[in-house]
């Protein structure tokens, strides 16, 4: 893959259009119960600080049901013709990875990527649905990214976000091309952000107590972004778990304090310590048949 379109859908949940969901789902649901409780929940509205609303389109972002209404819905619009659409039209190769509303679309040729990204803007119109222009980026990535953009005196590639890691295009010592993930600084922010948070709330528990809900957060965070290539990140996140902890633990009274020699024990007691979690992809990956 040389080029990556980084695409995303503008308030999806808010537009998608129940009159199409409602064909879809006719499609391979013939129980006409399920249909009707479908969109009783749709029509069911969303209640807020006591205030019940249902602007009449789209499915409520969070609902129960809205992940599962979501892929069928583009199932349909997306998935399909996608498919459809790099049999008949591509020149080169096309690969596709989806994750309910996010997607990135990869090609090995320019001019595949540019005509899909403009039949894509015609398909999504057609139900009620949209690019947001400044959130979609067609980037040149892959091993030959660098080398091209640097014979045009142009900076490094770019990067693109996509579920929850940062993708960079690397090239190792021996001249062999990578793409590392590492945690998106927002995904990082926010989490620590409510744990800090979390922690104040439970400061005046017993420390083991802290320790051992500390450590689950810590082992959930690594089984999703212990990955190779992100050790630094990974260890960071232990790093400002371990301050927060100690901010918390002063704050019990005005005279407690902690001393970063009794909080390095008590880190070293309680919390797992860094360690990438996940197989190389090709390792993952590696099927074989005997």
């Amino acid at each position: 893959m040389n080029w990556v379109l980084d695409a995303d859908i503008r308030g999806f949940f808010d537009h998608l259009d129940r009159g199409w969901l409602a064909k879809f789902l006719r499609h391979r649901i013939a129980d006409e119960r399920i249909l009707r409780l479908v969109t009783k929940w749709l029509n069911a509205g969303v209640l807020e600080d006591g205030k019940l609303s249902d602007s009449g389109e789209g499915t409520p972002q969070g609902g129960s049901l809205s992940p599962l209404l979501a892929n069928v819905y583009l199932h349909y619009v997306l998935d399909l013709w996608v498919d459809h659409w790099r049999k008949t039209q591509a020149r080169g190769n096309v690969i596709v990875t989806r994750f309910a509303d996010d997607f990135i679309v990869g090609f090995q040729y320019q001019d595949d990527a540019e005509r899909f990204l403009g039949e894509l803007r015609g398909r999504l119109a057609k139900f009620a649905l949209e690019l947001h222009p400044d959130k979609t980026r067609l980037i040149e990535f892959g091993p030959h990214a660098a080398r091209l953009r640097k014979a045009r005196g142009e900076g490094k590639p770019e990067t693109f976000t996509f579920l929850g890691f940062r993708h960079i295009a690397r090239m190792t010592r021996q001249g062999r091309f990578w793409v590392q993930r590492i945690t998106d600084k927002k995904k990082m922010t926010a989490k620590l952000k409510s744990v800090k948070a979390e922690l104040m709330n439970r400061r005046h528990l017993p420390v083991p107590e802290q320790g051992r809900w500390l450590a689950s957060v810590i082992r959930g965070h690594e089984a999703y972004y212990a990955v190779p290539g992100n050790a630094e990140a990974v260890g960071a996140f232990r790093y400002y778990v371990t301050r927060h902890w100690r901010f918390a633990l002063s704050r019990r009274s005005q005279r407690s304090r902690v001393t970063w020699e009794r909080m390095s024990r008590l880190a070293r007691r309680y919390l797992p310590t860094t360690r990438i979690r996940h197989p190389w992809p090709e390792a993952r990956f590696a099927a074989r048949y005997p």
